[in-house]
């Protein structure tokens, strides 16, 4: 009786620590608003490229990556790009940050 109450608690212990282990090691999703003197401008080049008769309304940066918002016939899309320029994604921004509860 003893020896399965300490295989239970040896298993759950294993498996709470385990968990905070992985939300530690999981990648965070941080955006950084950022002046367009500070995007590349092969990146600017292709995100204005992409925009087709939209404009874009702000620059955003998250790890080693960019992204343009772009305001086209009253929608925003939001555009990363690797360093070089080269698409990445491409979505609805106002949907990004409705689920985040962002503002802008």
């Amino acid at each position: 009786m003893k020896t399965k109450k300490l295989i239970t608690i040896a298993a759950v212990s294993a498996g709470l620590a385990f968990g905070v282990a992985a939300q530690a090691n999981e990648e965070k999703h941080e955006e950084q608003t950022i002046n367009s003197s500070e995007v590349p401008a092969a990146v600017q080049s292709a995100a204005q490229a992409q925009a087709q008769g939209g404009t874009i309304i702000r620059w955003e940066k998250e790890g080693a990556n960019f992204e343009a918002v772009i305001d086209k016939n009253g929608k925003q899309i939001g555009l990363e790009m690797d360093a070089n320029g080269k698409m990445l994604s491409k979505h609805n921004e106002s949907k990004e940050h409705k689920t985040t509860g962002a503002k802008y």
